[in-house]
């Protein structure tokens, strides 16, 4: 057992295992290898010179031969003389191609427990046309942290300390295998001063300089970037939008057997932008191998693991999304996210490899078939899905500043389209929306726009909306092609979107589920479905119910409407009109947009409006969300103009 000077009082043993001098007088000029007491032994104990003292003490007057027992040998030094040693430094070594081009690193004392406050460099050095390989096959320093502050072994990609770093390592690591990107390659092993004594044993491993290893030209320089520490590992980072190829090992001639490479190709992801890859190939030629089974199609000797999902983030490299082998050209793959990862292994056979193109596109997780030229717009057709959802970009996070959606939605003739909002928050930071968000002159910052398609190829412009003001639901009037939804964003600020729905349903009559035509009559009453008592939501199964008035003066006439009674659910501007609503076209035959209404009129208040002219247009839609309610009763009368 390891106990501190303080705490073996009685009955100790000290270890000396860095004593560079047989004298005993030189022990007090030697460093401390610790003080032992108890019933568990010290662990192993290897000398970093020529000599190991041990020191007993004890304060009684008699003691008995099984107090300790150990063994000891004299081992050969050789092992530990990795290559030309460093004049003045104990454990320092340069190792030339030229002497060895195979060998073992050992740490001194291994595997013995390792001295403190001791600084061990490795310098090798090959020719120019090799590669430096290292192997730990055994690992152990003390573990301080993740960022080893303490004891640890520091690999650089270069001729000394001033190079590139490949990593720092420490704790127990397994199957620790790294090369240099050139002929050079260095390693610090460093431990701590410290008076707490440690009882790990270092290292040992193997090197080797070869010619034999992946030469790296074939990660291209404007592509990708050589990972450090790995015999042929790239990574490919956007730079927006950016496109490139990768290549097999040894491209364009045929690759090199036993090799595996990986390719890290990783789209951009942040506040701002979200991409995902790509991959497009358009040479491929790794031979299956010979296999028993020949309704087998696994690739028994060399292959390329396609993974699309994130897989390498928590190491599970045996769920990939695709095995790619043989000599037919791959389809495209795209990745679920901004991650795509690659697996070339190269097995015993040698083939031509491959090339593939990869394209980093712009993800804006909207379903719905996108446009081919990669903007952010997309199509719903009838004939494809009856119904769906569809979003802003990135929803629920927020969707990114300066971008443009058009999201169209096209329904067969005998068929309307109604689309029904579930959230709704668009930036409106520096607009008045007390009373609602509704118009160009609330929404100048970010906003969404609908509008109605014809089949002449017109439309009609529904409303514009932001802030918190969720559009009410709204169903294609008989005869148009369908509905078109577009959101603007600018450069400043953002929000978290919209989410919506949209179903095609049957085509109703022009008045709607209700409704009715009022013409050339002097005056007239409108009511909600069932008033007084509260108006229904649409049949089961149905995404909406729509009632449709029109409304003719004679020639000469303008139309007043007085509101007596009005309580729809929603409010303008906390929530906006998303499960019901009315719209009340003033010119119905201009493109003047409808006013939008919900929400509760107060009792002493006059709601009243006058036409444009000699027609308008009321229209009541409820949401299969709406929990009713009594909803209006308004009064028209002519009037001159």
């Amino acid at each position: 057992m390891l106990f501190t000077r303080c705490s073996c009082v009685h009955e100790y043993m000290d270890v000396y295992a860095e004593v560079q001098s047989s004298d005993p007088a030189e022990l007090i000029n030697s460093p401390f290898g610790g003080r032992y007491c108890g019933p568990i032994p010290p662990r192993r104990r290897i000398s970093l010179y020529r000599a190991i003292a041990l020191s007993f003490y004890t304060d009684k007057n008699s003691t008995t031969p099984d107090i300790f027992e150990g063994r000891y040998a004299f081992i050969n030094e050789t092992e530990y003389e990795i290559g030309q040693p460093v004049i003045g430094l104990p454990c320092s070594y340069v190792i030339n191609f030229a002497q060895k081009r195979t060998g073992a690193i050992i740490s001194p004392t291994y595997p013995g427990a390792y001295p403190k406050d001791m600084s061990c460099t490795y310098q090798f050095i090959g020719k120019p046309s090799q590669r430096v390989r290292i192997e730990f096959r055994d690992f152990d320093l003390f573990f301080g942290g993740p960022h080893c502050p303490f004891d640890y072994v520091r690999v650089f990609d270069g001729p000394d300390n001033t190079s590139a770093v490949i990593g720092t390592y420490c704790g127990q690591q397994r199957n620790l295998v790294l090369y240099s990107s050139e002929h050079y390659l260095f390693i610090h092993f460093s431990t701590l001063q410290r008076t707490a004594n440690t009882q790990n044993r270092g290292f040992k491993g193997i090197f080797e300089f070869s010619e034999s290893f992946v030469k790296l030209d074939f990660i291209r320089e404007n592509d990708g970037m050589h990972i450090r520490g790995s015999e042929c590992d790239q990574k490919i980072l956007s730079k927006k939008e950016s496109t490139g190829f990768v290549y097999s090992p040894n491209y364009p001639f045929p690759y090199i057997p036993k090799v595996v490479c990986r390719y890290f190709v990783y789209g951009m992801q942040d506040a701002q932008n979200l991409e995902r890859v790509k991959l497009e190939f358009s040479i491929f030629e790794i031979p299956k191998g010979e296999h028993k089974d020949k309704s087998e199609s696994n690739c028994t000797d060399g292959y390329l693991k396609v993974y699309l999902k994130g897989q390498e983030v928590a190491d599970a490299y045996d769920k990939f999304d695709h095995e790619l082998c043989g000599g037919e050209l791959p389809h495209a793959v795209i990745s679920d996210g901004p991650r795509l990862v690659m697996v070339f292994s190269s097995g015993e056979l040698q083939g031509r490899g491959f090339k593939a193109k990869y394209t980093f596109e712009t993800e804006y997780k909207i379903p719905g078939t996108a446009a081919p030229d990669g903007t952010c717009s997309f199509t719903y057709r009838s004939t494809s899905r009856k119904k769906g959802e569809f979003n802003s970009p990135r929803y629920p996070s927020n969707y990114p500043s300066e971008t443009n959606c058009s999201y169209v939605f096209l329904a067969t003739p005998n068929e309307q389209v109604t689309i029904v909002f579930d959230h709704f928050k668009v930036k409106a930071d520096g607009a008045n929306t007390t009373g609602g968000a509704y118009g160009a002159s609330v929404c100048f910052e970010d906003w969404l726009e609908m509008y109605v398609l014809y089949r002449d190829g017109t439309d009609r412009f529904l409303g514009r909306y932001c802030s918190l003001t969720a559009p009410g639901p709204v169903e294609s009037p008989r005869g148009a092609v369908g509905i078109r939804v577009v959101l603007h964003t600018d450069l400043e600020n953002v929000a978290s979107g919209f989410k919506a729905r949209y179903i095609f349903e049957t085509a109703k009559s022009v008045f709607g589920d209700c409704g009715g035509n009022f013409s050339g009559e002097d005056s007239g009453i409108v009511t909600s479905p069932n008033f007084p008592a509260n108006y229904d939501g649409p049949g089961k199964g149905l995404a909406s119910r729509a009632c449709n008035w029109y409304i003719t003066a004679r020639i000469g006439y303008k139309i007043l409407l007085n509101f007596d009674y009005f309580a729809i659910e929603g409010e303008p501007a906390t929530r906006g009109c998303a499960a019901a609503v009315m719209r009340l076209w003033l010119s119905p035959d201009s493109d003047m947009p409808p006013i939008e209404m919900c929400g509760e009129k107060p009792a002493m208040e006059h709601w009243q409006y006058v036409t444009q002219g000699q027609t308008a247009r009321i229209s009541f839609t409820s949401a299969d969300k709406a929990i009713g309610a009594q909803v209006s009763q308004h009064r028209f009368t002519r009037v001159y103009y």
